[in-house]
């Protein structure tokens, strides 16, 4: 059970004396929107008291990266419901300027500590790191977009028919993510539920967290006045149960971090039991149980796992007005498989390139 909740202040919130707020920026693609592009909006939110995001187009994308997997549109949405994020600047520029800091009244930007290339090989951020109005958080290991995009290119062979390396989960092999207590601190906020707040709780993989979900949930914190939404996540066995294939992509801890960095979540329950059991609505003090328009498939005896809501009069279908959902996802992917193995390729080489240019630099100086 991890209690979740909005973003809090920043160096503000400490007790500095009242002045002009600190206005940071970032920016980047975000597609395939993962717990690392949130724990970077998390460390970038920490230096300051108002973080706007911008998020580059389609256009941008496609001509210095190759095609993204999300229109900028869905991309907008989703980096919004990030709980760290105070504004998004839609449509912003590839390079990053000191003009752009200054039309959004920003101090200084935040960007990991890798380094992004433009289509000839430049560094996006030389004019503001130049001009001293950079810095740098650290970049999530073991997670990125070419990461996932990896994973699903793999959806067509058997990736999870055979068990990984010793303590890599079946399901999601491919993984090299290691999830530590800190980390999920630094995600959940540890608010619980107050007098008047409608319990709700939903149940789910929230595998790849997508726009899907985010619309899901959205829809499900207008249903109360005070909504105070409990996510459980199955485990990676039961998800491959009911959902087959090599799923999940993403195993239990790295979808517990990506559901904890959303606005409208308040508290996960990790491993949560696929039948919705009298036991858990009464620990929790349950008001209402929700369900997406999805399949609702049977738990291993056959049963209804959410016959007991049924029972109680407290379980409700909730229609998104999204149909995308993690299938959808791969099945883009494997449409364009080509031009996607050719990004991935096309940034490991870049990645390569510059490994070499510093270590040479390196031996330069001795």
């Amino acid at each position: 059970m991890l209690r979740n909740g909005a973003a809090g202040g920043g160096p503000a919130a400490g007790g500095r004396a009242a002045a002009r707020p600190v206005r940071v920026w970032c920016d980047g693609c975000y597609d395939m929107v993962h717990y690392g592009h949130s724990n970077q909006l998390r460390q970038a939110r920490a230096m300051g008291d108002y973080l706007i995001v911008g998020v580059h187009t389609d256009e941008e994308i496609a001509k210095h990266k190759g095609p993204p997997v999300f229109t900028q549109e869905e991309r907008y949405k989703m980096v919004q419901a990030i709980k760290w994020v105070d504004e998004i600047a839609p449509g912003a520029p590839y390079v990053t300027t000191l003009e752009t800091l200054d039309k959004y009244n920003c101090d200084f930007c935040v960007h990991g500590d890798d380094i992004t290339l433009t289509i000839d090989g430049k560094d996006t951020y030389e004019e503001v790191k130049a001009a001293g109005r950079y810095r740098e958080c650290k970049r999530t290991q073991g997670v990125s977009t070419t990461d996932l995009v990896g994973r699903m290119l793999l959806m067509t062979k058997a990736h999870h028919s055979n068990i990984g390396p010793k303590g890599h989960s079946p399901w999601t092999g491919v993984s090299q993510f290691l999830q530590t207590s800190q980390k999920i601190i630094q995600f959940a906020s540890g608010k619980e539920p107050q007098p008047g707040d409608t319990i709700i709780y939903v149940a789910g993989a929230f595998d790849l967290f997508h726009i899907g979900h985010v619309d899901f949930l959205e829809k499900v914190h207008q249903l109360a006045e005070k909504p105070y939404i409990i996510a459980g996540l199955h485990f990676d066995q039961e998800v491959n149960r009911y959902k087959g294939k090599n799923y999940p992509i993403m195993n239990i801890h790295e979808r517990t971090l990506s559901v904890l960095a959303c606005r409208y979540v308040s508290e996960v329950v990790i491993g949560a039991p696929y039948a919705v059991t009298a036991d858990l609505l009464d620990h929790f003090r349950v008001t209402l149980v929700c369900h997406g328009m999805t399949e609702v498939v049977p738990d291993k005896d056959g049963s209804d796992p959410y016959e007991e809501p049924k029972r109680r009069g407290i379980f409700q279908l909730v229609d998104s007005g999204s149909n995308l959902t993690t299938d959808l996802i791969v099945q883009r992917i494997i449409k364009n498989r080509l031009e996607f193995e050719a990004r991935n390729q096309k940034k490991e080489a870049k990645e390569l390139a510059v490994l070499e240019a510093m270590r040479r630099l390196e031996e330069e100086k001795h």
